[in-house]
């Protein structure tokens, strides 16, 4: 996915001790995609568990397209009272790619929303390759999975974990909303992947350039920073963003939107972005300590 463009009025920031100058105010990363709330009726007994599967529609695979996007909604994780296991759910896949294959234009964007179906690495490998197979391209997966979200970065595609279905529909931060766990990912971060969660984002590896990371917590890479990093992406102008090579094309933090300077330093110590005096300021970790132990009280 292309890295989101700077703003005209964006400023080049230098690594500093915690000093810096202005940086300009950005337009928020939009985050939403489209109302998938679904509406399950009464259904009469059926006798057999595939009639039920392909009865209700929360337990089928679906194409919904809104707000000009399509949709590829999977059946939730099966418990004691609902079928879809993973055989069920390739066949499905297969006969509504299979139906459908004349209402798409070739090379469709699909998201594929997962809600919490645990995935594996192998099993969504196989849904992009039906889609290539229907000139359609996986473009993004949501999941409430961490293993299927973690399965997704390893595979190589953009992902957004913890997203709740009603809040693709463009809503507005609730105030006061608890940060969800934090995301620890082992893995490199390469060109074209980005990596959204409701909490802190942890990455032992790289970030390449066009990589992108947008957390609402904080964002720490025991690595190269070589891509976008935007850390409290609804708001939160107390985060920071953390790591061992400080080279990214773009830092955003809440409102606020920096780029490094033209001229690389000689060498890269571990630095950390934060919202100071004036803007976004970049400082090394171990000035950045100090200068945080003189603001306690």
């Amino acid at each position: 996915m292309p890295v989101m463009g700077l703003d005209s009025n964006s400023e080049n920031v230098d690594t500093v001790s915690p000093e810096a100058a202005d940086f300009s105010n950005s337009a928020e990363l939009v985050s939403g995609e489209a109302d998938l709330s679904n509406v399950e009726a009464d259904l009469p007994e059926i006798e057999t568990d595939l009639a039920v599967s392909e009865t209700d529609p929360a337990r089928q695979v679906r194409f919904k397209t809104q707000d000009g996007k399509t949709l590829l909604l999977l059946p939730p994780e099966p418990s004691e009272a609902t079928v879809s296991p993973w055989e069920e759910v390739w066949e499905q896949l297969k006969h509504r790619l299979a139906a459908s294959e004349r209402f798409w234009q070739p090379q469709t964007a699909v998201y594929l929303i997962a809600r919490d179906r645990l995935l594996d690495a192998r099993q969504l490998q196989a849904i992009a390759a039906a889609l290539t197979t229907a000139e359609l391209r996986l473009k993004r997966i949501y999941t409430s999975r961490r293993q299927t979200a973690i399965a997704a970065v390893t595979a190589g595609y953009a992902v957004e974990q913890e997203m709740p279905i009603a809040h693709l529909e463009h809503a507005s931060p609730q105030a006061g909303k608890s940060l969800d766990e934090p995301l620890y990912l082992q893995n490199t971060i390469r060109s074209g992947m980005e990596i959204r969660h409701g909490g802190t984002i942890v990455i032992l590896g790289d970030v390449n350039p066009g990589g992108s990371l947008v957390a609402e917590g904080d964002i720490v890479v025991w690595g190269r920073l070589k891509g976008l990093a935007h850390a409290g992406s609804q708001g939160n102008r107390r985060c920071r963003i953390m790591t061992l090579h400080m080279e990214p094309t773009q830092l955003r933090i809440a409102d606020k939107v920096a780029r490094p300077p033209e001229t690389p330093p000689a060498a890269y110590l571990p630095e950390v972005a934060y919202i100071g005096k004036g803007g976004i300021r970049i400082a090394p970790a171990q000035d950045f300590a100090r200068w945080l132990a003189e603001q306690q009280p």
